[in-house]
């Protein structure tokens, strides 16, 4: 009798803990890319750095997150050219560019005007120099930012991805980073890939010009800031780091 108790009671556990599993629902994370893939006036290439891509997206797949990838004009997203050059390709990258699958998804982006941030639990921006064209002003990608600021969810950055910030207000009108702790790639990091003269800002001067309270580790180093709902990451080196306080906090 007490054997056929106990099993009866394992069933019953085996039962509750399936119910519990399909009664979380699973994370969904959107990540926003740049379309702009025109590095100023040189006559090259920009985009989206891969690393930055690649490195926080298979992080968060690889633990049962949904991600969906959205971008300004939709379609195809930009890859900097030169994050594909050998010196720069990490273990993620080199898995990207052998998922076909994934290679689809960077190639049918969902546009912007047709994301609702309710679908969603956070939200990623992935830099390279491309966003500092477009996402810095994108009106839905700024109103976007305000949407899942104001409801309460996570918004993260990496590198240039902050330039995603530099206009976004709350509902008083005030710049959401200001008096807020940040990162984003730095003046001399800038200064070091010979863009300061590029670029049509400096994302450092910006960011401090809007009131934030702007941090920074040793250069090319891993460096990444939580303040309240906003995480932010130096460079490409802090691409996980920022995925992991990310992850942490949706769970």
């Amino acid at each position: 009798m007490k054997k056929i108790r106990s099993a009866i009671l394992l069933a019953l556990a085996g039962i509750l803990s399936l119910n519990a599993t399909a009664q979380t629902p699973k994370k969904k994370v959107l990540f926003v890319l740049t379309s702009h893939d025109k590095l100023g006036n040189t006559g090259k290439k920009t985009g989206f750095w891969i690393e930055e891509f690649a490195t926080p997206y298979y992080y968060f797949k690889d633990k049962g997150i949904e991600v969906v990838v959205a971008s300004p004009n939709g379609g195809q997203a930009p890859i900097d050219p030169k994050s594909n050059q050998p010196s720069f390709q990490t273990a993620s990258t080199k898995r990207y560019f052998a998922d076909n699958e994934t290679q689809k998804v960077l190639s049918n982006t969902v546009a912007l005007s047709k994301v609702n941030t309710k679908d969603y639990d956070a939200v990623f921006y992935p830099g390279g120099h491309g966003p500092m064209w477009d996402l810095s002003k994108d009106k839905h990608s700024i109103n976007l930012i305000s949407s899942f600021y104001n409801s309460n969810k996570p918004v993260a950055f990496v590198c240039h991805g902050s330039a995603a910030l530099v206009n976004v207000k709350d509902k008083s009108g005030n710049y959401i980073i200001n008096g807020k702790r940040l990162t984003s790639f730095c003046n001399t990091e800038e200064s070091a890939v010979q863009l300061t003269e590029v670029v049509p800002f400096s994302l450092e001067d910006k960011l401090k010009e809007r009131g934030a309270k702007y941090e920074k580790g040793n250069d090319w180093s891993s460096f990444a800031i939580e303040d309240g709902l906003l995480i932010t990451g130096q460079n490409p080196q802090s691409s996980e780091k920022v995925a992991e306080i990310l992850f942490n906090r949706l769970y």
